[in-house]
């Protein structure tokens, strides 16, 4: 009966048309979902009856077209719409958008999803995660912060529990050194004897010398009664005294009974920080601490330069016995001569490998002013060197008739000994008085100053914040201000979008039309780049639903039209039944 197909295809219209309403519906509902995609339904018209098939025109009559009834309306497919969509910013650089195609890849039990939704916060393991827990994959780094590309692996930014310190390698400094200053002639000369007048004498006679054992050396208020004025077990505490005006390194020296007079000499200059020069001073004398066995005097020589001037008075070596108790000042000073000539110190704080501060003292002593330009010597010595003595190095720096130093002689490279400290054992410094921050100069300015620049290096810091980089690179910002690589987000892409399956929850997994996924770094294969602190909006038109949604009411109204005519016709039919 034709009512009979006039009512199927009026229910398939009402049937197509709920459908769209459903799918209108679902867009509306989800205006304001994070990245979502909007999806149209499409009709199609389902088999027809043919009444006829037509005919082809001949000499005598025209052709006949097909006679078809229709019986009704379909559902074509369902599109759904990858468009981009307007940002949002959010002020979190946690979250992230997508500007071009891409998805980000995320795993929920070791399956993989994709998703537009960058609305990522940390779990209690400090893994990237969605809303709804999926683990966030990309590329982590190695020790050194260097990308690790190849593996996929959930990416995890421990904010406020790694720790990172950074030792120091390179030290810029800048000021001027006056060449105009004095010359020195002299470093200081001090003479350490048993009295105001004599030197020191050995048990059973003589003067001492270089190897004479403290233990044989004869008490000078008890002389030619052979008593030592030292024991084995007592010690000497040396403290107090300055150089430059600087107070020097408090340090204990013991006694035993096989300690010579030399050991106590190679104490004395490595305490104070005397550095040979391989030459001697301007006035003859040579950087060090000697004896003389022709009187028994101990001698100290300073290296030149004011800031090298050595105060030592008797107070400043204490002897101690076994138990710590003072028994006197067993040195007398004579204060031969001071150190001259125009000098500079300055402090530089780095970092070992462990964060911990390390200072360096550097001391310009001006030398002389050649016609090819000045020359000055620098002295380096730390107090936190592990190694005996403080002294680190010392050389020449040349400057030329500009005033500007000599390239080949602009870098002092030195090495502090870190031994027994948990930190690298050997910490290598570059000290530059060339960079691009500033020249090291040598003119006739007074007075002369000099300061660390720059340096690198970094103490303990703790990651506080990170943020992802346009091609997916995750920076985090330490405490301490360093900015290291934390990760890299990774982007998968399809050739065909529209055939992924949606999982709900803004995910969507390889569908058997969608083809294998392409992962690369945001920037290739066409992926797009990352936005940072931002979050995709829904791409849904509602102007264009609303209009739709008037259609799809319209095209279900007239299809419950026709099943309602349908049923009026049938009703008549029947009445002639009767």
């Amino acid at each position: 009966m034709a009512l009979t197909s006039a009512l199927f295809a009026g229910l398939s219209g009402l049937n197509a048309h709920s459908a769209k309403l459903d799918i209108i519906g679902n867009n509306v509902a989800n205006v304001n979902t994070t990245a979502f995609k909007s999806s149209r339904m499409l009709f199609e018209s389902l088999f027809s009856q043919n009444l006829g098939f037509g005919t082809s025109p001949s000499e005598f009559r025209g052709g006949v077209n097909p006679k078809q009834i229709g019986n009704g309306v379909g559902i074509a497919g369902i599109q759904r719409d990858f468009s981009s969509a307007g940002f949002t910013g959010t002020g979190d650089l946690r979250d992230m958008a997508i500007d071009g195609n891409g998805f980000f890849l995320v795993q929920r039990a070791g399956v993989n999803f994709y998703t537009r939704a960058g609305t990522f916060r940390q779990d209690s393991n400090d893994n990237l995660t969605t809303a709804s827990g999926e683990k966030l994959l990309g590329y982590a780094v190695d020790d050194e912060f260097n990308i690790l590309t190849g593996q996929l692996v959930p990416i995890n930014i421990p904010v406020g529990k790694q720790t990172i310190a950074e030792a120091t390698r390179n030290i810029a400094i800048v000021g001027n050194l006056n060449k105009d200053g004095d010359i020195p002639t002299q470093g200081s000369i001090i003479d350490l004897m048993g009295t105001e007048t004599l030197g020191f004498s050995a048990v059973g006679g003589g003067f001492i010398g270089s190897t004479t054992l403290m233990t044989a050396i004869e008490d000078p208020d008890l002389p030619g009664t052979g008593t030592p004025a030292f024991a084995a077990g007592q010690s000497i505490n040396f403290n107090g005294a300055t150089r430059g005006g600087s107070d020097l390194p408090d340090e204990t020296f013991d006694i035993t009974a096989s300690t010579t007079v030399q050991d106590y000499m190679d104490f004395l200059a490595a305490t104070i920080g005397i550095q040979t020069t391989g030459s001697a001073n301007p006035d003859g004398s040579t950087p060090g601490v000697t004896v003389d066995s022709a009187t028994g005097v101990i001698r100290i020589v300073s290296n030149t330069g004011t800031v090298n001037n050595l105060v030592i008075a008797p107070g400043n070596m204490e002897l101690l016995d076994s138990a710590g108790n003072s028994l006197g000042a067993p040195f007398a000073t004579d204060k031969v001569a001071s150190a001259d000539g125009e000098s500079i110190r300055t402090t530089i704080v780095g970092f070992d490998s462990l964060g911990t501060e390390v200072s360096v003292n550097v001391t310009m002593v001006l030398d002389s002013t050649p016609d090819t330009g000045p020359v000055w010597k620098y002295f380096i010595d730390s107090e936190d060197d592990s190694g005996a003595g403080f002294a680190l190095t010392n050389g020449i720096m040349t400057f030329d008739t500009n005033g500007q130093p000599d390239p080949d002689s602009s870098e002092i490279t030195l090495t502090i000994d870190r031994s027994d400290t948990g930190a690298d054992p050997l910490l290598s410094w570059t000290i530059k008085l060339l960079s691009d921050k500033g020249n090291t100069t040598s003119l006739a300015a007074s007075p002369s100053n000099m300061i660390g620049l720059t340096i690198d290096g970094l103490p303990p810091g703790t990651l506080q914040s990170f943020a992802a980089g346009e091609d997916g690179v995750i920076f985090g910002r330490f405490s301490n201000g360093a900015v290291k690589t934390m990760g890299q987000v990774v982007l998968a892409n399809f050739t065909n979008p529209a055939g992924l399956i949606d999982e709900g929850g803004n995910l969507f997994s390889t569908g058997p039309n969608s083809g294998p996924a392409s992962v690369a770094p945001p920037g290739l294969l066409g992926l797009g780049s990352l936005v940072s602190g931002a979050l995709e909006l829904s791409n849904v038109d509602l102007g264009e639903e609303f209009t739709n949604m008037i259609l799809t009411s319209t095209g279900y109204s007239a299809s419950s039209r026709v099943i309602r005519t349908a049923d009026e016709l049938m009703q008549q039919l029947l009445v002639l039944g009767r």
